[in-house]
Order: C-alpha cells, then structure tokens, then sequence
C-alpha cells in the first residue's frame, strides 16, 4: 500500500515530539516506523518529504551536526530536526 506525505510528514513530527528538545531522528527512523518489513524503498520519499519541510521552514536537515540548506545536493546521513525560532522556540506544527 502507498504512503502517502502526509502520513510521512505526521510520522516526522510524531518522532520528533517524542524527543527531548533539540533531539534529532535519522530519516530511516520514520521509514521503519511506517513500513517495518520494508521500509528502505520508502527512504527517497521521506527524505523527499523532509527536504520540502526544510523549504517550508518548519524543519532543520542536520548533516555532521550543522544545518544544510534543503536545495542543495543532500548525499550521506541526515538529521531531521525542528526548526528553532529566535530565541531557541521550536516552530509549532500541525498535528
């Protein structure tokens, strides 16, 4: 069954809620937590999803700890983190 952004995109905050603050996820972590027994064909989509989220700037994409930006070529690990507001606030979200 496809899955789809959205449904990835709630997974993300979900995970990243469930962390301390300023704790990120690895990607592979919202592939597993939707597709358990298969969850690696499901990576480019959520790192599709993030690298959008980034562009809205609602999320951080973290590589070697320090912030990417969503349009550049993203290869290797990523972090996926929220987003810090001036003043060290998180950006809020839909849930």
């Amino acid at each position: 069954m496809p899955i789809s952004s959205a449904h990835i995109e709630k997974a993300i905050y979900e995970l990243l809620d469930a962390r301390a603050p300023g704790k990120t996820i690895c990607p592979s972590e919202v592939a597993r937590n939707l597709a358990p027994d298969d969850w690696r064909p499901l990576m480019p989509q959520v790192r599709a999803v993030a690298v959008a989220l980034s562009g809205k700037e609602a999320l951080d994409i973290l590589q070697k700890g320090h912030v990417i930006a969503h349009d550049s070529e993203i290869r290797g690990p990523i972090r996926l983190g929220l987003r810090e507001l001036a003043g060290g606030a998180k950006r809020k979200h839909a849930k």
